[in-house]
């Protein structure tokens, strides 16, 4: 798979139009399916090793319009991973205590420590999303984070934590079809909410506000994937690929013992 596709070049600007959310380059769903599980098996050899060298960390971040699938990502393509070392954050609307500080604060809180991954299904790019769409700020407030923003993942990256930011992009009409399937299915059913429906009148907003805040934060610590997300074999094969290659790429080792083994006699 070439992931450099995938990738918003730091310093470009990045239209969602133009990229196909049922691109699958190439792949059939049997072979996206047989490539998934050898990324699952090594992901969680490499996950091992990096908690192991407790080196770095490693912070996943997802968004996504609603029935992008979040949750299925994670299920999916995180489904080899020890929880041992690995946390889920949902941010869900802020606290009164959250709301009583800075908008990154309940944010870092949850980033990982050096050897863990942390998955954030939502981020503290909701207060460039849904704070703009529903003007919940000034704009003067809100275009200022962009750097912010910025600033702190280079604090995070110059901490040892590797970013990874995946912007899981469906078509309208496979939210309609999501959306429907919900409404049709007992077991789906529970996900839905009237809420859902009227954000989804505001799409053209969304879209433009994604289209911001990745163009504006992509950059070489912590880039943004725009992930084709209408095939969810497909979504999960993506995902799956760019994180071992981060993974690979940090090129650790497992730590020598502070002792010598050859001399221990076990009795």
């Amino acid at each position: 798979m070439d992931i450099r596709k995938l990738l918003v070049k730091p310093g470009s600007r990045v239209k969602l139009i133009d990229r196909r959310a049922a691109d699958t380059q190439g792949y059939s769903k049997e072979q996206a399916l047989l490539e998934l599980e050898k990324r699952q098996s090594r992901m969680a050899e490499l996950q091992e090793l990096l908690y192991a060298s407790r080196k770095r960390a490693l912070l996943i971040v997802l968004q996504a319009i609603d029935a992008g699938g979040k949750d299925g990502t994670i299920r999916h393509v995180m489904s080899g991973v020890n929880p041992q070392s690995c946390e889920v954050t949902s941010f869900k609307a802020p606290t009164a205590e959250e709301l009583g500080h800075d908008f990154l604060w309940r944010i870092h809180k949850r980033v990982p420590i050096k050897g863990f991954f942390g998955i954030f299904n939502r981020s503290h790019y909701e207060d460039v999303l849904v704070v703009r769409v529903h003007d919940l700020v000034p704009k003067a407030v809100w275009s200022r984070r962009y750097d912010y923003i910025n600033g702190f993942e280079r604090v995070l990256d110059d901490g040892g934590v590797t970013i990874l930011k995946f912007f899981l992009h469906i078509s309208k009409g496979e939210q309609k079809k999501r959306f429907e399937e919900r409404l049709r299915d007992p077991q789906k059913m529970w996900k839905a909410t009237l809420q859902d429906f009227e954000e989804r009148k505001l799409w053209d907003k969304y879209m433009k506000a994604f289209e911001d805040a990745i163009s504006k934060c992509s950059t070489e610590v912590a880039p943004w994937y725009v992930i084709p997300a209408d095939r969810k074999w497909f979504r999960n094969l993506a995902v799956s690929e760019v994180i071992v290659q981060a993974l690979e790429a940090m090129d650790l080792k497992y730590p020598r013992p502070d002792f010598d083994p050859s001399k221990v006699v076990i009795k």
